[in-house]
């Protein structure tokens, strides 16, 4: 038995070979983005229980804000709520230039979005879900965080600030 050719039509060829330099360079963009731009995705850190996270005593989300964890280290424990009223708990924090904070950031109600501006921080909040995302703030100044998340009538309130101290 004789191994007989495949006729591929040349303009489907083409095609075929532009699909897949296409494919090679998206792949070649992501992982430059991954690993040459410092990108990360944001990816689920744990599962908390939206009815307790923020009440029950062993939760950091039960007194949240920043604590540090080793010299230019830090968590930042950030609550995202529409109940009472639409915030983010604690609103402001303040860290040194240099600083590296990695963000865990959870809802007890509804979506929420979390983008700190002039960063590449930017994720989605879901009851019941923790978020992570660790930032280095080189440069001093006021980095504002929204929500980006429709999350109700008072989503357009919901912002803080990091304060980045010289």
């Amino acid at each position: 038995m004789s191994a007989q050719k495949m006729h591929i039509d040349s303009y489907e060829r083409n095609w075929m070979i532009f699909s897949f330099i296409l494919l090679v360079l998206f792949a070649s963009a992501v992982a430059v983005a991954a690993f040459g731009m410092g990108i990360q995705v944001p990816a689920p850190e744990e599962r908390v229980d939206p009815r307790t996270v923020a009440t029950d005593p062993n939760s950091p989300w039960s007194n949240p804000g920043l604590r540090e964890i080793a010299p230019g280290k830090y968590d930042a424990y950030i609550l995202a709520r529409a109940v009472p009223q639409w915030e983010y708990l604690p609103r402001e924090i303040t860290v040194p230039a240099g600083s590296r904070v990695t963000f865990y950031v959870t809802s007890p109600d509804v979506q929420h979005g979390f983008m700190i501006q002039n960063t590449n921080a930017n994720f989605m909040v879901l009851p019941g879900q923790v978020s992570k995302l660790t930032v280095t703030f080189k440069n001093e100044g006021t980095y504002n965080f929204i929500c980006t998340e429709f999350c109700g009538a008072g989503h357009g309130v919901m912002y803080g600030a990091i304060i980045v101290t010289p």
